[in-house]
């Protein structure tokens, strides 16, 4: 039974790309008749998914019911940013009736569920539900998880085997956590490859998970709000290989999620003169750099409205998404996030604005 003093949570995770800002749009624009809250935890320094949500603030979710944590992860600077970012949207009158968090799509979600146990809102705040975006066509090719099977099997064979990378056990990390599945761009994986990535969720995931496709972030609210998880009571229940490495130093970082695993880098950009071009740059970016994901926005010549750029590997899409304000400077600005080792910002910043590497 939902307990009526508890506001309710959902927790939205999923990789890079995974869709997961035009879910939160969406469950915006289909509010149920709620007061919605956002928080919008980010990569990197610029608040691009932010600055996308608040152009779509509408009375039961106006601009400042939007809160952004762009430190990159709730999950290591809970007492500083996260709690206070709670208590304040609890302090709004209208109170909101619903909070929807969208991690960042690096962030490990169990040491965020773990925040909810903090005595100062736990008597508040019930986690209704956490939401696993997962992009199809990617898991599909393998992009993100391992070879299921091969590395099963090995792992049988050597437990000292480990084939993970840090991409696979963000995804793994975010599946063991979920309580449903929402798959996205259904449509690009095919028949086939919606088929391979239920597979694989259904060999990573620690329980059955309900898993539902979606497109364009399109789907009925009732099926991800109003679950009544209440995650914050059922953490065994979300197994994580993040938190079992380092806590008998009782250190308060109950998880091994080693930021230095990705880095990322703000290319600020002059004005575009066509927007294929801009695309033509940023997948070969991707394919020569190995550049996970491209996010923000660009001024093109001529166009009085900014141009919304969203990248994954090298599928870029775009589209206008408002008018420049008039104060504003008609000047692009891009998020790129790379595997720490790949991030080189010169080059970056060359493959970008044709500005040579040796200038930095």
């Amino acid at each position: 039974m939902a307990n009526l003093n508890k506001t309710p949570v959902t927790v939205i995770t999923g990789f890079l790309g995974s869709g997961k800002t035009t879910l939160v749009r969406h469950l915006m624009q289909n509010p149920q008749g709620k007061r919605l809250a956002i928080v919008v935890n980010e990569f990197g320094d610029v608040g691009v998914d932010g600055d996308i949500l608040k152009s779509c603030a509408i009375p039961d979710c106006p601009a400042e019911n939007i809160m952004e944590l762009a430190n990159g992860c709730i999950c290591c600077t809970v007492a500083d940013d996260f709690i206070p970012t709670i208590e304040a949207l609890m302090a709004l009158d209208p109170q909101p009736e619903h909070i929807l968090i969208e991690t960042s799509g690096l962030a490990l979600p169990k040491p965020l569920l773990k925040a909810f146990d903090w005595p100062d809102i736990r008597s508040r705040i019930t986690v209704d539900g956490v939401i696993a975006l997962a992009d199809a066509e990617a898991v599909a090719a393998g992009r993100f998880a391992p070879d299921v099977a091969a590395v099963d099997a090995q792992r049988e064979a050597d437990d000292s085997l480990d084939h993970e990378t840090p991409l696979s056990e963000v995804f793994e990390d975010q599946i063991s956590c979920a309580d449903i599945i929402l798959l996205t761009k259904p449509d690009l994986a095919g028949p086939d490859g919606v088929a391979r990535t239920k597979e694989i969720i259904a060999a990573e995931a620690p329980r059955p998970l309900p898993v539902v496709e979606v497109a364009e972030g399109v789907v009925d609210p009732r099926i991800i709000l109003g679950l009544e998880a209440a995650a914050e009571d059922d953490m065994d229940a979300r197994p994580s290989h993040h938190e079992h490495y380092h806590d008998h130093d009782g250190d308060h970082h109950h998880h091994d999620h080693d930021h230095d695993d990705f880095d990322s880098v703000i290319i600020d950009i002059p004005e575009v003169d066509d927007p294929a071009q801009l695309v033509a740059r940023i997948e070969t970016m991707a394919k020569t750099q190995n550049i996970l994901r491209v996010k923000g926005y660009a001024a093109v010549t001529g166009k009085p409205m900014r141009l919304l750029v969203q990248a994954v590997g090298a599928r870029v899409r775009h589209q206008f998404d408002r008018p420049w304000g008039p104060n504003e400077q008609r000047q692009g600005r891009l998020v790129v996030i790379a595997e720490h080792d790949d991030v080189n910002a010169a080059a970056i910043r060359g493959a970008l604005t044709d500005v040579p590497a040796a200038a930095e």
